[in-house]
């Protein structure tokens, strides 16, 4: 993607000045810049960035290679931040509540997420989505199959995951 056109995080702003900078290397200053520059990188397929920017504890826990094909298998059509709760540049944890739109397999869906986020060694890093609000995905009919890798990233087949409930 070209430094000039504007980034796929939403912001309005060019790759480079936002996004891009973040995934050169520059840390994040606030949970909500790493959240976008998260999802742009889901966009871009940067998987390592992803992992990079999680929790050293979540990280051991996520399963790249499913990562990687739920990042291949999703096009990407937007990106809402409904709310935050701390996350500034002096803070030490934070919170962002977003909605991810995508296509998995022709069919619209949504991911809506509370993330949490905290610094570790002056960098912000993406922990998990809250134990009580956690994540919602919305699927269109049909629902993925049983054996399909599930849609929120873990890796897990969605029988193993989200589809454990339906």
């Amino acid at each position: 993607m070209l430094s000039s056109e504007p980034c796929v995080c939403g912001s309005g702003l060019a790759y480079a000045a936002c996004c891009g900078q973040y995934h050169a290397g520059t840390p994040a200053p606030t949970a909500l810049a790493l959240m976008r520059s998260r999802y742009a990188a889901y966009v871009h397929k940067n998987v390592d960035y992803i992992f990079a920017t999680s929790d050293p504890v979540a990280r051991k826990a996520a399963d790249r290679a499913g990562a990687q094909a739920w990042a291949e298998a999703c096009t990407w059509k937007g990106l809402t931040i409904v709310g935050t709760d701390a996350g500034g540049p002096g803070d030490q944890e934070g919170l962002v509540e977003f909605i991810a739109r995508y296509e998995m397999q022709g069919q619209p869906q949504e991911l809506h997420e509370h993330s949490r986020f905290r610094k570790l060694n002056d960098r912000w890093c993406y922990i998990d989505a809250l134990p009580k609000k956690g994540l919602t995905i919305r699927l269109a009919e049909p629902k993925p199959e049983r054996n399909a890798a599930c849609a929120c990233g873990s890796g897990k087949k969605y029988k193993r995951c989200h589809g454990a409930a339906a």
